[in-house]
């Protein structure tokens, strides 16, 4: 029954996680370690309102529909394909009524109004300058790395409408665009309330920054440890495999 939610070139992905499953395209942008902690970072509480930029494929609503105690998600996504795909997933894993994912431009601040304010906005969002590095030629996968649709500034005002008073953003970036990520909050007083650094390894340097925010929040930062995905052997750290909700047996250990 389940490949009947399925279109040509599209996979069914299990997402280990009380039996979510989760529809992606074979050639297109699939999600990724960032989407997987970045929904596990964010500090959601009961019945809490969670809207999710830059949604594409949902894979942050499910995870968080799946692993927290969260009320109503919303996703917003611009690409209407990624939407479509989306909400066959949410009518797959029996999520109407919670998950819901809208086809929306973040930019269209009269549009982000109509919608209601949450008490936590999480983004993934292109980490990419638009004319930084080769530009994929798959347009959805451009859209997905490269500030083409929005840039870092489109989707920190976008929280900032979004959110109610004290309300919390979640975000996931790239340490080279740290000062622009600190700098872009506080002018839209947005503010970093706590860091993760997420490095490769214990002696590789950080490829990935956690950021929480608050709106209208006092200025008190706190910088938590880093987090590792890989032993220096090579294989995945404890905490990794507890994100993952990875146990001893599936390893053979």
């Amino acid at each position: 029954m389940k490949s009947n939610f399925l279109r040509k070139g599209e996979t069914l992905d299990d997402l280990q996680l009380k039996g979510l499953h989760l529809i992606q395209k074979k050639d297109a942008f699939r999600f990724g370690v960032d989407a997987v902690l970045l929904a596990n970072f964010a500090n959601i509480k009961k019945n809490a309102s969670v809207i999710d930029l830059c949604s594409g494929s949902g894979i942050v609503p499910f995870i968080l529909a799946g692993k927290t105690p969260a009320g109503k998600i919303i996703g917003i996504e611009i690409q209407k394909e990624m939407v479509d795909m989306a909400n066959r997933s949410v009518k797959l894993n029996n999520l109407q009524g919670k998950v819901e994912i809208f086809h929306g431009d973040l930019r269209d601040l009269e549009y982000l109004k109509t919608m209601p304010e949450s008490d936590v906005v999480t983004v993934n969002p292109p980490y990419k300058l638009r004319n930084s590095g080769i530009i994929n030629s798959k347009n959805e996968n451009a859209i997905a790395r490269h500030e083409i649709c929005c840039d870092l500034e489109d989707v920190v005002k976008a929280a900032k409408v979004l959110l109610k008073d004290n309300g919390k953003i979640y975000m996931i970036h790239r340490p080279d665009r740290f000062a622009d990520i600190m700098c872009t909050m506080r002018k839209y007083k947005i503010e970093p309330k706590f860091i993760r650094m997420v490095c490769p390894s214990i002696y590789k340097a950080p490829n990935m920054v956690l950021i929480e925010g608050q709106n209208n929040g006092g200025r008190f930062l706190k910088w938590g440890a880093s987090l590792y995905i890989h032993e220096p052997d090579g294989s995945y750290t404890d905490e990794i495999d507890r994100i993952y909700g990875r146990s001893e047996e599936r390893y053979g250990v």
